[in-house]
């Protein structure tokens, strides 16, 4: 019965299959440009006037040591264009987890605001705001680290010098972490072998990218009108006030004393302490590293001769045990804050001969100028 049910049913026809979806091609002009799978390579920052002032302004209005911010932009044909910023609050060490996630929520806020008024929202990078030139912090590999697994090209960290800046030398470096940091991340971590087969030193951390600063027409207008001197309103005024600037002559470059000599020396000095506690720590670790390894080897040979002593008795020999078991040999520490120290004190010491030099030169200046002998 099924069957002749089955026989008087109409055979059921096969769907016809579903067409591949045909895509235009690219045109060859515009190959280049669109990069769809990340193959070309960053290899300049550019960041426009904006976000100079905006991270200027930042770093000069904050009351923390920690400042930093996000970078939003685009790459296209090797060119990584950041077109806009905005700070990050500060995080306080007393409540870090719910500091995070305010921070998260903060980041996410933001990111969604400026997708709803048509303003660039891809995340590209980080910027980081330091003294005197020493950024390299655990902090600062670490949000790169993960920039650089989760954006695209890797994202870029760009470091703002603070001190450069109130002498009246804005300084804007571009980083990212260098492959061998991450080979060495990924598969061995930080000891003392691999930074020797990852030829990893403090300066091999981070590869520096080529950076430009990118004004438009408007701005430049804008800067040129507060620069150029105009007539004062009052008719009698002196020939000293008779023109006025909106940036008038600064001469702090010709002051002979430096305010942060002091302090250069001071922060010197805490790096070297800082450096020296950390290979104490590498020190007694190694000790206990080197005695638990002793310690183990010489149970090791003990066994070894007892069991030679039964097997000559006729006895069976005892059976060889997990070493790892019986002795917990620690893993040997990780190098990586102790080359991060090292390259705050190479940054410390370079700002500190940059300053005292110039101040060398303007004394030897003065005296030269007074009619004393040098």
């Amino acid at each position: 019965m099924a069957a002749a049910l089955a026989a008087s049913l109409p055979t059921p026809q096969n769907a016809p299959a579903p067409q591949a979806p045909v895509h235009d091609a690219i045109p060859a002009s515009m190959s280049k440009l669109i990069d769809i799978e990340a193959d070309i390579p960053v290899q300049v920052v550019q960041l426009d006037a904006m976000v100079v002032s905006k991270i200027i302004q930042h770093s000069s209005t904050s009351h923390h040591s920690n400042i930093h911010g996000l970078l939003l932009g685009l790459d296209l044909d090797g060119i990584l264009e950041v077109s806009n910023s905005f700070p990050l609050p500060h995080n306080t060490a007393d409540e870090d987890d719910k500091s995070t996630k305010n921070l998260g929520r903060y980041q996410a806020s933001m990111l969604r605001s400026l997708k709803e008024v048509r303003a660039d929202d891809s995340l590209v990078g980080f910027y980081q705001a330091t003294t005197m030139g020493a950024f390299f912090t655990q902090s600062l590999v670490d949000i790169q680290t993960v920039h650089q697994d989760k954006l695209r090209h890797g994202g870029i960290v760009v470091v703002h010098d603070v001190t450069q800046t109130k002498r009246g030398n804005a300084s804007f470096r571009a980083f990212r972490l260098s492959k061998q940091f991450m080979v060495a991340q990924k598969r061995s971590g930080f000891s003392t072998q691999s930074l020797i087969s990852n030829r990893l030193t403090f300066s091999t951390i981070l590869e520096e990218v080529p950076i430009k600063i990118r004004t438009n027409p408007l701005l430049s207008a804008f800067l040129d009108n507060l620069t150029r001197p105009t007539p004062s309103a009052f008719p009698d005024a002196p020939s000293a006030s008779a023109y006025t600037s909106s940036f008038p002559p600064s001469y702090s470059h010709l002051a002979l004393g430096n305010a942060t000599l002091s302090k250069n020396i001071e922060n010197l000095l805490e790096a070297l302490d800082a450096y020296k506690t950390e290979e104490n720590n590498l020190a007694y670790h190694s000790r206990q590293i080197a005695r638990e390894k002793t310690r183990a080897e010489q149970y090791i040979a003990k066994r070894k001769e007892e069991n030679a002593q039964r097997v000559a008795q006729g006895l069976v020999p005892l059976p060889e045990e997990d070493i790892k078991r019986l002795f917990k040999i620690p893993p040997e520490p990780s190098r990586l804050e102790s080359m991060l120290l090292l390259g705050q004190v190479d940054a410390y010491s370079k700002a500190l001969e940059s300053s005292s030099g110039t101040a060398l030169v303007k004394m030897y200046g003065v005296k030269a100028d007074a009619g004393t002998e040098l």
